[in-house]
């Protein structure tokens, strides 16, 4: 499941032999001198058009109050690509460029929509370089993919087959921190769904367990950014000795991105392999919603938290689910899980994070997390047969 890029798996239709779902194979590829040169010139390409065009926008809606559509940037990425300044435009294929729009008009609708901030401009080196071709700019043949206004195929590391008779909609090329380069293959898919199972499952997050489970289970935590700290810290003291503009910051800059890269490897492999099992083994599975944003405000356990990766847990549980019939419910997360009595459902008064174990009054003797996780179930299967008590679900 590691290959898998999850940025399109929403859409979705119903077929007798099961659903057909929009999804993406990511797999690693080794482009030549000349493919590398031709992808950092459309990367920069992009980059440019998302950030003039933002800044367009900004400019109009601040000394105009007119709000420009992305229809309008599509206008002005054509007077771009004639102007003696910027023809260098022209040089890519126009796919990529117009993507660059559509994401931009995307991060607007989203920032009216109070999903996220103000969209930010784009930095060399301090954002990931990616290029979107449609249909219309590439050739999918024999197994091979070229790109558009490239001579040659991609050389690319087919670690597994995409589905037989499968034809790509879209691809995605991107160079990440330690400039390796992946190629993203949208295709339609069957995906069948799993046989009932009847069991159900509460989740409580947590540090020194990743997750406790309402049977009883405690899944540990790996702390994969703890394991190579060491190696980071040497890695970060030995670039922060480096001339600023030198090849030797740039070597440096290499190593620590990395690292960071091993790190997000290996948590993401765990967390798609407990996910997947989660999904397989449970018809119903309940979680809190978390407001990881805020959580990580606490200087203390900031580093634990972000090393956790609940928020991308919980978007791997809801897609899977979805594509196998399962359900997630998400209960409110000021739901007081950790102090309400499992067994006759009295709130104690305060429960610090030095309680592990408490007694309630009526005798029960409670495991901290594993009350918690049995709480979230009850809660969670309450909101799944009367749908009350729960905010809405992230989109």
């Amino acid at each position: 499941m590691a290959d898998l890029d999850l940025s399109d798996c929403g859409a979705s239709v119903w077929v007798m032999a099961g659903r057909v779902v929009k999804r993406a194979f990511k797999f690693r590829f080794y482009p030549t001198v000349v493919q590398a040169e031709q992808l950092a010139r459309t990367f920069g390409c992009t980059r440019y058009v998302y950030n003039r065009a933002l800044a367009e926008r900004s400019r109009a809606w601040s000394q105009e109050q007119r709000r420009v559509t992305y229809s309008d940037t599509s206008k002005m990425l054509t007077g771009w690509k004639r102007d003696a300044e910027t023809e260098w435009l022209a040089e890519p294929s126009k796919g990529p460029l117009q993507e660059s729009l559509r994401q931009l008009q995307g991060a607007f609708e989203r920032f009216w929509r109070t999903q996220a901030g103000y969209p930010q401009f784009k930095r060399k080196g301090q954002s990931k370089d990616s290029a979107t071709y449609y249909s219309n700019c590439f050739i999918f043949r024999d197994g091979q993919i070229r790109l558009a206004k490239q001579s040659e195929p991609l050389d690319i590391r087919w670690s597994r087959p995409l589905p037989e008779g499968a034809t790509p909609s879209q691809v995605t090329v991107s160079r990440n921190a330690r400039g390796q380069y992946h190629i993203s293959i949208l295709v339609e898919d069957t995906i069948t769904e799993l046989g009932s199972t009847g069991r159900v499952v509460g989740l409580d997050a947590g540090i020194t367990s990743l997750y406790t489970l309402s049977t009883g289970e405690k899944i540990t935590n790996p702390r994969h950014e703890r394991t190579d700290r060491e190696r980071l810290a040497k890695a970060q003291r030995m670039l922060a000795k480096k001339q600023k503009g030198s090849r030797n910051r740039a070597k440096a800059r290499l190593k620590v991105a990395k690292i960071h890269g091993r790190i997000a490897d290996r948590r993401r492999d765990y967390l798609h392999t407990l996910s997947t099992r989660l999904v397989r083994e449970n018809q119903v599975i309940a979680i809190e919603d978390l407001s990881v944003r805020n959580m990580v405000k606490n200087r203390s356990l900031s580093r634990a938290i972000s090393d956790a990766g609940w928020s991308e847990f919980r978007s791997m549980l809801e897609y899977k689910a979805d594509w196998y019939g399962r359900r997630v419910v998400v209960i409110d997360r000021f739901c007081p899980s950790s102090k309400t009595c499992s067994v006759c459902g009295e709130i104690a008064s305060t429960m610090p994070l030095d309680v592990r174990v408490w007694t309630c009054r009526c005798g029960a003797v409670h495991d901290r997390d594993v009350n918690a996780a049995r709480n979230i179930l009850a809660v969670g299967l309450t909101v799944a047969a009367c749908g009350d008590g729960v905010r809405p679900p992230r989109t």
